[in-house]
């Protein structure tokens, strides 16, 4: 039996229907996982990790955040319906919910696999702290005033998954750690700050929705400067020229977020993410 289309309410328009794998994709929140995923991927590139561990690190954070996405989106499935979101594959009947289940039952498995083969101590942590916090925030706590907290620790212990699988395990100095956590905090405030107003229909109310669009944006602005500025200055020794560049680049996105609307703060976060990582590379 096919799903009908759920219609789109008056002042929405609905999207094209992409197929199959492009829903996947869609109903995995791509943007957000590809753009996690390269971060790890630079941060292992900096690392002494070998070329095939950092292959590995790199491949257990994507099909971890892949397992974030889908359970996100299931999760979240009926309050969807309510509010009659039509971009999401799950809602208007473009991905039969038996598909996200099943590709959620393999990434979850490959994740597993991918971690410990890089060793007990990444694994544990990209797993508990990385995947673990994500699935905490879907089946509870965004609707509480702890909705930043899984945010602060995925974010701030994805350096140290990758640290934890060298050849040498250790944790991430505490300025990347930090660095991490604000920067994930405040891209929580922002993405959240679109969809306000279906979260209030239904009963979500995170941090963000009791801080408010205008507290929230704020906050997020100041939360990924100092990101900014720990991963530019957190380094011991001298950074070159282009890093200074970065950092400064990184202080105007911010600002960005305040004076922007729809999905391009976010958009200017993961932005800021990628310069942060950046300067944490200059800083070898």
């Amino acid at each position: 039996m096919t799903t009908s289309a759920v219609p789109a309410p008056p002042g929405r328009r609905a999207r094209t229907q992409p197929g199959r794998a492009g829903a996947l994709l869609a109903a995995a929140h791509g943007g957000p996982a590809l753009a996690v995923t390269t971060i790890a991927a630079l941060l292992a590139v900096r690392s002494d990790l070998d070329a095939t561990d950092a292959v590995l690190v790199t491949g257990a954070v994507l099909t971890g955040q892949l397992t974030i996405g889908w359970g996100n989106d299931l999760r979240d499935l009926p309050r969807d319906r309510a509010v009659g979101r039509t971009d999401k594959p799950l809602v208007t009947g473009a991905l039969p919910v038996r598909w996200v289940v099943s590709a959620l039952g393999v990434a979850a498995a490959a994740c597993v696999a991918l971690s410990a083969a890089v060793g007990w101590r990444s694994a544990l942590v990209n797993i508990v702290l990385g995947a673990g916090a994500g699935h905490a925030y879907n089946l509870g706590l965004k609707a509480t005033w702890w909705s930043w907290a899984p945010y602060a620790c995925a974010f701030g212990t994805l350096p140290s998954v990758v640290t934890l699988a060298g050849p040498d395990p250790s944790w991430a100095p505490a300025w990347a750690t930090g660095a991490g956590a604000l920067l994930g905090v405040g891209a929580h405030l922002l993405n959240t700050l679109p969809d306000l107003v279906d979260d209030a229909r239904t009963g979500v109310r995170g941090l963000p929705h009791r801080l408010g669009a205008t507290a929230s944006r704020a906050g997020a602005a100041a939360l990924l400067a100092g990101a900014s500025v720990l991963a530019g200055l957190g380094p011991a020794g001298d950074s070159p020229w282009w890093a200074w560049a970065a950092l400064g680049v990184a202080l105007l996105l911010a600002l960005v977020t305040l004076v922007t609307r729809g999905r391009t703060p976010f958009r200017a976060a993961v932005a800021v993410a990628l310069l942060d990582v950046a300067l944490l590379v200059a800083a070898g």
